[in-house]
């Protein structure tokens, strides 16, 4: 016979409702703040005060990126349907991939393997950058387009988890990391949000599986704002008419 399927999330009777062991109306509500039941939400605990106000700092962070692939399509996703908020809304976050904002898994999973290396992280370090670097691969957690020579986010969101006494070994070997790749590349190569946010998290033991989704719950929240102000604005024509004017259209007269 197969198992009984079973949750232990959410539960409720005639008059109580329950989030984990937690009552909802007595316990959480006017007494809880979001991200703190947020934490208690993928975690089945309670945090620290420390852990909700490194994990606060991160979603805060991650909140706004300007106008990125995902707010574009956000965008214009309201102005094509602006009865659903909601299908603007996930439009945007379908963006949150290996290129944007989900880098921070990959991030984190990097991190985790230097750690755990049974060569010891120095050596593993070291390999890995000459490794990225040899074979041309994406660095996961490092380098920005516009931010040179360092990320102004990365110092201090580390000096958040640093502050709160969260700074473990995993921020440890991406600092180390820095380092290698640097030499590896024959010049600086700066720590991203992303990956000093993958390994704050990595210190904080959040599971690997939960990570892009506290992205996009934050994310989530920062197009609600671009929904609500292209409303007003309406940057999608000009964005629209720009893409008509300046990308060539190559195809052949009558086909």
């Amino acid at each position: 016979m197969a198992a009984v399927p079973k949750t232990a999330i959410a539960r409720h009777t005639n008059e109580k409702i329950f989030v984990r062991n937690l009552d909802l109306l007595d316990e959480v509500v006017g007494k809880m703040n979001f991200t703190t039941m947020f934490f208690h939400q993928i975690m089945a605990r309670l945090p620290t005060p420390q852990e909700s106000a490194v994990l606060d700092a991160i979603l805060v962070t991650l909140m706004e990126h300007g106008l990125t692939p995902s707010a574009i399509v956000a965008r214009m996703t309201i102005v094509s349907a602006p009865e659903a908020s909601q299908g603007a809304i996930a439009a945007g976050l379908l963006g949150v991939g290996s290129q944007f904002i989900g880098t921070i898994e990959d991030s984190a999973r990097l991190v985790r393997q230097l750690v755990a290396s049974p060569d010891g992280v120095e050596k593993a370090a070291t390999e890995a950058a000459q490794r990225y670097r040899s074979q041309k691969l994406l660095l996961p957690g490092f380098g920005h387009h516009l931010h040179r020579p360092d990320d102004p986010r990365s110092p201090v969101l580390l000096g958040v988890a640093e502050k709160q006494g969260l700074a473990g070994k995993h921020i440890a070997a991406l600092r180390l990391f820095a380092r290698e790749v640097d030499k590896a590349y024959g010049k600086h190569i700066t720590i991203n949000a992303t990956g000093a946010i993958g390994a704050i998290l990595s210190d904080m033991d959040i599971p690997i599986a939960a990570i892009r989704g506290i992205a996009i719950v934050a994310r989530a929240a920062g197009l609600v704002g671009h929904i609500l102000e292209e409303q007003v604005e309406q940057t999608t024509r000009f964005i629209w008419d720009m893409a008509e004017e300046h990308i060539e259209h190559t195809a052949a007269p009558g086909r």
